[in-house]
């Protein structure tokens, strides 16, 4: 790491000089990379603005000063894909002839995951309206939701339940944040916003401030979006079955689901629900058909899901009704989503991201039941975003003659729609759309006009480990001291390039705490990031790794796959996933066994080598005459991998 510092400290001074209009040549920019740095086995690019098409460029071993790659330049871009290099700990830097070099930068096995898990939930602890909610008060917090800047409409039990759903080992190892370390933090802070959402499920008094009031055209207004409170409780209902049961009591959890049972229908939880919004924000003024406020098209698909999940695994439930509700909403999906109504898709901002990830989660949990042109939708979805990212940004334009809003941000649209892209890819088996969706990721780690990460890097967040590893070039503005006084919250991202900043911010000022949102000149703008700008980056997270976990059973010679074994023979199970966080020692992850029988329980896994990402167990299957199956899971709720042997006697 000591030669990463040096080298970081040239390169600022580098990126100082160009980012001021002080070029290295004149009209020349330096490569801008993913500043992390690259994931084994994903696409890896890196834009360098102006270089002309077959101009050479080579990537370069910073220990060894050896050239690993080489390539040339075309449509502003490089491409080193194939680049997989088997030690993770190693700097890698980007020099194109004649325009200088890149940042540097790591390649290694679940890199993205390595870097940002923790920072992800760290946001949604930090931004708390308060950490006692006997103490919680509504009228003091902006929004009045469980975050600060955010009513109920941040959705966040969903997505932290996700989050959590699509690898489970990895959040077991963090247990410090919340209070109790024997749970882990994520498991502890899905707890604390379901009491909440349970706690005012029916409040309508004041809170501190609103952009809007809520209710339909010409009926009477409400203050607060209470109803959103049942779309994260169904999320809890869901999750109590799947792996909340250990630390959510019976009785505890009965009153969530009877909450949810007795006013879904009253609450408008069965449908698609429009017009809820009357805006005052100069950006979406007046009623919004769907919105940032919780309203999204895709919402009611998730939430009628979560209820079939519950409802299956009680034994008077009623699933069939919530599928009904989820079919039809999927179906509105289907009918009236207009990819070319900017009210459908960019426009929403932050909640755009729900609908294409609702109909590929419908096709993840109950594929047989979706409705007809389910994957088609999504299918047409992915063909007008590789037409909108048709540029060497792979940045989603607004129109043919607007890169981005020239006044705000679509901060929670960027980090979202990879997340988007990698649930639709897999899906759709369409390795292009998971490219394109990396291609998101590398955009808010740098590659984008103002070659910054998205998050201000300011001393205060890097003391309190708020920021991520490896980043040598934060966004140059932040606004800390807004509603949701983010300056030391965790993970916070804070802003994204505007229109005039595209194709490349020739001038960015850096003016650290000072921005009020107003200036839009040669000012690189910091919007106060808030929690559903981080939703959508823990969405992306979420869904990454479902297109890069795999599941297995081997021999014990670990030649041959198994899929049939005999009682009492030995195994062994092999996972890949998301769980090397440590590059100088071997790390552990685990999985569950089902035998079919009722019973269930995790085994141990362990890194087969210092930073493989390869991680095994060996297993005697039991002598058990009842026993026809052996089913190993890795995940929950839809998320989940599988691997099933059938056992004969």
């Amino acid at each position: 790491m000591n030669q990463k510092i040096r080298y970081s400290v040239l390169y600022y001074i580098v990126f100082m000089f160009v980012s001021n209009g002080v070029c290295l040549a004149q009209d020349k920019y330096a490569p801008y990379v993913n500043q992390a740095g690259y994931n084994l086995g994903e696409s890896k690019r890196f834009v360098c603005y102006g270089a002309p098409d077959n101009t050479p460029f080579k990537i370069i071993n910073i220990k060894t000063n050896q050239v690993v790659f080489e390539d040339k330049m075309l449509n502003n871009e490089g491409w080193f894909t194939e680049l997989n290099p088997s030690s993770s700990g190693t700097e890698y830097l980007v020099e194109v002839e004649g325009y200088g070099k890149s940042a540097p930068f790591w390649i290694a096995d679940h890199l993205m995951e390595k870097v940002s898990a923790k920072l992800a939930y760290d946001f949604f602890v930090d931004v708390r309206g308060f950490d006692n909610l006997d103490e919680y008060d509504m009228t003091k917090v902006y929004g009045g939701g469980p975050s600060r800047d955010g009513g109920l409409y941040g959705l966040e039990t969903i997505f932290e339940i996700l989050y959590y759903s699509s690898n489970p080992a990895l959040f077991d190892n963090w247990t410090t944040e919340m209070g109790d370390d024997k749970i882990a933090d994520l498991i502890e802070l899905i707890l604390w916003h379901a009491e909440f959402a349970y706690k005012y499920h029916d409040y309508n008094g004041p809170v501190a401030n609103r952009h809007g009031s809520l209710g339909y055209e010409g009926e009477p207004r409400m203050n607060y979006d209470y109803w959103n409170s049942l779309d994260q409780l169904a999320a809890v209902c869901a999750a109590y079955h799947s792996f909340l049961k250990p630390f959510l009591s019976e009785e505890k959890y009965q009153l969530y689901r009877k909450v949810c049972l007795e006013k879904w229908e009253k609450y408008e939880r069965d449908k698609v629900v429009r017009y809820w919004t009357y805006s005052v924000k100069w950006v979406d003024a007046g009623f919004q058909e769907f919105n940032e406020m919780g309203n999204a098209y895709g919402q009611s698909v998730f939430r009628n899901l979560f209820m079939y999940l519950c409802e299956k695994n009680e034994k008077k439930g009623n699933p069939d009704k919530f599928l009904k509700y989820a079919q039809e909403s999927a179906q509105d999906i289907i009918t009236n989503w207009d990819f070319d109504n900017p009210r459908h898709m960019w426009w929403i901002r932050n909640a755009e991201h729900i609908t294409p990830q609702a109909l590929a989660y419908f096709l993840l949990v109950a594929p047989k039941n979706a409705p007809v042109g389910t994957k088609e939708k999504l299918a047409a979805w992915a063909v007008h975003m590789k037409q909108k990212t048709n540029n060497f940004w792979k940045y989603r334009k607004h129109s043919e003659t607007e890169w981005a809003h020239a006044r705000t941000k679509e901060l929670g649209g960027t980090p979202a729609l990879g997340g988007s892209m990698f649930a639709a890819a897999h899906i759709l088996g369409d390795q292009k759309l998971r490219d394109l969706g990396w291609a998101q990721v590398d955009f808010v780690f740098g590659v984008n006009p103002v070659g910054s990460h998205l998050s201000n890097k300011s001393t205060e967040r890097v003391k309190i480990g708020g920021y991520w590893e490896g980043i040598e070039n934060g966004w140059p503005q932040s606004h800390p001291d807004g509603y949701g006084k983010l300056g030391l919250v965790r993970g916070t991202l804070d802003g994204s390039p505007l229109d005039n900043q595209f194709p490349i911010a020739q001038t960015v000022e850096e003016v650290e705490g000072k921005n009020n949102g107003q200036v839009f000149g040669k000012n690189a703008y910091a919007t106060e990031g808030w929690c559903i700008s981080n939703r959508g980056w823990m969405a992306t997270l979420t869904f990454s790794t479902i297109g890069s976990h795999n599941l297995k059973i081997f021999d014990t010679d670990y030649n041959n796959e198994r899929y049939n074994v005999k009682s009492g023979e030995k195994i062994i199970i092999e996972l890949k996933a998301a769980l090397n966080q440590n590059w100088d020692k071997k790390d552990t992850g685990w999985v569950e066994i089902d035998d079919g029988l009722g019973n269930v329980k995790k085994l141990t896994l362990t890194e087969t080598g210092e930073n493989t990402g390869v991680f095994t167990t060996q297993f005697e299957v039991p002598q058990n005459e009842d026993l026809k199956m052996i089913k190993v899971r890795y995940g929950y709720l839809g998320l989940e991998k599988e691997a099933v042997v059938n056992i004969s006697n």
